[in-house]
């Protein structure tokens, strides 16, 4: 009787041994059948360009301190803080009362000396002048032109004039100051075109050259750019920094940018013409090597790939891949070689993602 039960119990626990030995070979059976799902986009051909990115502070070519050339009250202000002007345009009027009255008395002065010269020269006894003093006319009326010419001079310093065409960027003065002279009035700036300026390691001096393209961007969010090229190029480099002073004209005619900005800038070195192109997301970098996931079936198979110039979000394939393959782009950080995995749609994986969360 008691070697009965034994041996019932011995039937038992292998039984249940062996239940439990079929339930974890078909978890791991649908374990090893579960899909990934993954992102994709085909390899496809382009240009791609090797660029050099930095920063760059914007400047304005063209700017001006308007200052007062005579001392006198602003009786009149014509413009304001971001008005256009012209060069030549009235900006401010100082009262020049002082000024007008020096112009008439130096006007009469020399109106006088020309009427005495005329009486001595109508003369019809000419021993009676003597040439000294014809002399001294002469130079006395030079003299009284002179101040005269002056007077009108400061007459015309009243009015305040653009020097150049700009923006008001800065207005100093009201109405009803008292402006000293040489006391700064205005501020105008031209920023139809800015000069970039530059700073690159000597090693990059050969890599240069007049009219080479730039890009310039707004800020890191928005990818808008603005197309430059290389203006002028510093033959010297700065022994202190080892960097060298590049400039670069930006067209700015929509007043997009304004002087004194920092922006991202990037100068186009080479350019690559029809090459094997992918999205730089799809490069998964392993030991420093980089690879790539390709859709075979339902499997996502891992390559080795050389990679060239990379340009924004887009990376230059040399060699692993061949155009019209099928990449992983998004997902590829759960994926083995051979990984089982289901291609869906950008939604579709945020939806798992959300999902598993």
């Amino acid at each position: 009787m008691e070697s009965w039960s034994k041996s019932k119990l011995t039937y038992s626990l292998l039984f249940v041994t062996l239940l439990s030995a079929c339930g974890e070979e078909q978890t791991v059976k649908e374990e090893a059948q579960y899909a990934i799902p993954v992102e994709t986009a085909h390899v496809t051909k382009g240009d791609v360009s090797s660029f050099y990115s930095t920063t760059a502070t914007l400047e304005a070519p063209e700017e001006a301190n308007v200052t007062s050339r005579i001392a006198g009250l602003i009786e009149n202000i014509k413009v304001e803080e971001g008005d256009r002007v012209t060069k030549g345009q009235l900006l401010a009027v100082i009262d020049a009362k002082r000024q007008r009255y020096d112009l008439a008395r130096s006007q009469a002065e020399v109106e006088i000396i020309e009427q005495e010269l005329n009486r001595l020269k109508k003369m019809n006894n000419k021993e009676f002048v003597s040439a000294d003093s014809m002399a001294k006319l002469e130079y006395n009326l030079q003299a009284a032109i002179a101040e005269r010419d002056l007077a009108a001079l400061h007459v015309e310093d009243s009015m305040v004039r653009s020097p150049i065409n700009g923006v008001i960027a800065k207005r100093y003065v009201k109405v009803g100051n008292m402006a000293k002279e040489f006391d700064q009035l205005f501020y105008v700036v031209n920023q139809d075109e800015l000069y970039g300026i530059v700073h690159l390691p000597e090693i990059q001096l050969n890599q240069l050259r007049l009219g080479q393209d730039a890009e310039l961007f707004l800020n890191q969010k928005n990818h808008e750019s603005i197309h430059a090229n290389v203006l002028r190029i510093s033959p010297i480099v700065d022994p202190q920094s080892g960097t060298f002073k590049v400039t670069l004209s930006v067209p700015n005619q929509e007043a997009r940018l304004k002087a004194g900005m920092f922006t991202r800038v990037e100068l186009r070195y080479d350019t690559h013409s029809n090459v094997i192109t992918v999205p730089y997301n799809a490069i998964v970098n392993q030991d420093n090597q980089n690879a790539l996931y390709v859709i075979e079936g339902n499997n996502a198979l891992r390559r080795e790939v050389t990679l060239g110039y990379r340009q924004a979000d887009t990376v230059e394939v040399i060699s692993g891949i061949q155009p019209g393959e099928q990449v992983v782009i998004r997902g590829q950080q759960n994926l083995k070689d051979q990984s089982l995995v289901e291609v869906i749609s950008a939604l579709d994986v945020a939806t798992v993602k959300q999902e598993r969360k």
